[in-house]
């Protein structure tokens, strides 16, 4: 009789829970049998627009905190809608699909810009990505006018200069990850013969692990860029893969004396280039001034034009401008840079390198960052005190513009011996190592 009790309350426990234990945990849980509950459309909205970038943030906080600055934009993005209406190769015709633009633009490959717009060759959608970021920022403002800027734009302007700094070095840091690169971006390089991959000058692509290893990629041999008469110093070899954009005199009183008009004396100085702070800044007066411009698809490691012993190294922390003047050609379809007058160095990011001759003296070499991103990156080797032999390595550019300016002291004559191209406007492009100019005379 015992047991038979001890069995019924064992089951009368055993149902109780049964119907206990869900009313429990109904009660806890209202809604665990309710349907998904819809979201509001407002909220809908919100969860599809993806979050901006970080630095566009920054911008958009500078803006609501200087309203003027904002007016100022809006008013050059519609200049730059004026001169170019066309959506395709002008995408940010309005703040917000600017804001847009510059979210897409932090995290893309170099030909991304405007390359779904241009039917073009890789270099060409390069070229034409990176002119266009500018080409927003570089309209003339009358507002502007009369402050002492290389051109009266946006990306001049003291409250929105440090910004543009910040926006080339996150993508620079992006081009520096392996996001930047795979097989295909090599498959792509390789198919546009102006980068050289299939001429047997490069180390293997395997050393490659972002866009910017491939971008400052390095020689296979020394052979590949033989130095022209390394023992010869008269004999100036060219620093980089390049092409020269001239010579230019420099008066007495250390001033580039220009071929057009410039805006600003400020822009003419010597000292002003070579950084204020340089115990050097008044030496090349009466002397000469060539500088010469590397393109997106040449090799971007730099060398010593000729031998001696650094007196002066110095990196100069300064703007990422354009370079130059950005424009629309109607006719071409295409954005244009000028930047063969010098004057524009001063105000970019750079080296300066102080090497004595012993039979040339002095010699100025400025590795020079234009545009977006354009690390200067000096070699290890170089130091105050070095001896170094033409051809030695003297650097590297990441990705971005870039552009050297030699200049020499008063009484050295400097003969440029690169070929004038057919047109005769300007001159050949060289190789690293090739023949530059003739030096003659005595500092």
């Amino acid at each position: 009789m015992t047991r038979h009790k001890i069995l019924l309350g064992t089951l009368l426990v055993f149902l109780s829970a049964l119907f206990v234990i869900p009313l429990v945990w109904v009660a806890i849980t209202p809604h665990a049998f309710l349907p998904p509950q819809p979201i509001p459309d407002e909220q809908a909205s919100a969860a599809l627009i993806p979050a901006r970038q970080p630095i566009t943030l920054e911008l958009m906080a500078i803006l609501e905190q200087q309203p003027q600055l904002k007016e100022l934009l809006e008013k050059s993005l519609a200049l730059a809608r004026e001169r170019n209406p066309d959506s395709a190769t002008n995408p940010a015709q309005s703040l917000e699909e600017y804001l847009d633009f510059l979210d897409r633009s932090v995290r893309i490959m170099p030909w991304e810009g405007l390359g779904d717009a241009l039917d073009s060759s890789l270099y060409n959608q390069i070229d034409q990505s990176l002119n266009y970021f500018y080409f927003l920022m570089d309209q003339p403002l009358p507002e502007l006018k009369n402050r002492g800027y290389l051109k009266p734009s946006l990306q001049y302007m003291e409250e929105l200069r440090p910004w543009i700094v910040k926006y080339a070095k996150a993508w620079g840091a992006f081009l520096s990850t392996p996001e930047s690169w795979n097989r295909e971006h090599l498959e792509r390089v390789s198919r546009e013969e102006r980068f050289g991959l299939g001429k047997g000058w490069y180390e293997s692509p395997d050393n490659w692990r972002s866009w910017n290893d491939f971008f400052a990629r390095r020689l296979r041999t020394p052979q590949a860029r033989p130095i022209a008469s390394p023992q010869d110093d008269s004999l100036l070899a060219s620093p980089a893969d390049s092409t020269s954009q001239g010579l230019w005199a420099i008066d007495g009183h250390s001033m580039i004396v220009p071929k057009a008009v410039l805006k600003s004396t400020v822009f003419q100085s010597i000292p002003q280039l070579l950084g204020e702070d340089s115990a050097y800044q008044n030496a090349f007066a009466g002397g000469t001034l060539t500088h010469t411009f590397l393109d997106v698809h040449d090799y971007h490691r730099f060398h010593f034009p000729l031998s001696g012993v650094v007196r002066e190294v110095r990196l100069i922390a300064a703007d990422a401008a354009v370079g130059g003047e950005v424009l629309w050609d109607p006719q071409q379809k295409r954005y244009v840079l000028l930047s063969t007058e010098p004057g524009w160095q001063s105000i970019e990011s750079r080296a300066c390198v102080i090497l004595e001759n012993p039979a040339f003296g002095l010699v100025a070499l400025l590795p020079i960052g234009m545009s977006q991103v354009s690390s200067v990156v000096l070699d290890h080797s170089v130091q105050t005190g070095a001896k170094v032999h033409k051809g030695d390595p003297l650097g590297c550019f990441y990705f971005g513009g870039s552009d050297i300016v030699m200049i020499f002291q008063k009484g050295i004559k400097l003969e440029l011996l690169m070929p004038k191209t057919q047109d005769a406007t300007g001159y050949a492009h060289v190789l690293m190592g090739e023949p530059y100019g003739r030096l003659s005379g005595s500092s």
